[in-house]
């Protein structure tokens, strides 16, 4: 075991044990979160729509292209990166999108809620709120992640605003974060949880849910 230097005295402290993320279901009231698999292709193409991806890192059209987009989403599943799910709706039995866990620090035990889109149906409803409370309550109660990431396309105010609405605290923008959609240059803006703050946003995330 590392020594504890001096200037480590009285700074917060967690067990060094890796973080494994295994395939999960988590439950909600209006929605079904299930591992992400080709057997989604067709209905999430079916969802595609250009206003969707407006932000994205790329614009899915086709069959081919959304097909492509879960492949990647399963290697990533397979190095341990990623953990990407398919969003049921329950009342209908549809998928009405799709998110995932990615960036996932095994040794550093944080990781990123991100590629999360949905069907414009589901829009202003209460489907993102109760991913990300899914998606939250797991990560910290069940996973014992430290952290917790999301991030967005600094310009756009939609994404931003519903971030901020969940409790998430801005950290910041980080410049010519990354190249997307052939080449345009996205500043990327920054929010974050910790693991101190999950009682207090918990509560907060559930008093949406309840007025939703």
């Amino acid at each position: 075991m590392d020594p504890v230097l001096p200037t480590d005295v009285g700074v917060p402290r967690r067990d060094p044990v890796p973080l494994v993320v295994p395939f999960a279901i988590l439950e909600g009231e209006a929605v079904r979160l299930v591992p992400l698999s080709q057997t989604h292709v067709n209905e999430l193409t079916a969802l595609c729509e250009p206003e969707i991806f407006a932000h994205f890192s790329s614009v899915l059209r086709t069959w081919e292209d959304v097909q492509d987009y879960v492949i990647r989403a399963l290697q990533g599943s397979v190095n341990g990166s990623e953990q990407p799910f398919a969003i049921i709706e329950r009342a209908s039995g549809a998928v009405v999108g799709t998110t995932r866990y990615m960036d996932i620090s095994r040794y550093y035990r944080t990781l990123e809620i991100g590629s999360t889109w949905l069907g414009r149906r589901v829009w202003r409803s209460r489907v993102n709120t109760e991913c990300k409370y899914l998606l939250l309550k797991h990560a910290f109660e069940t996973l014992g992640v430290m952290r917790v990431q999301l991030k967005t396309d600094s310009r756009n105010a939609r994404s931003r605003a519903a971030i901020e609405r969940l409790g998430a605290s801005f950290e910041g923008i980080l410049r010519n974060h990354m190249l997307v959609r052939g080449g345009v240059v996205r500043d990327s803006a920054y929010y974050g949880f910790i693991d101190t703050e999950w009682p207090g946003v918990k509560a907060r995330l559930e008093g949406l849910l309840a007025r939703e």
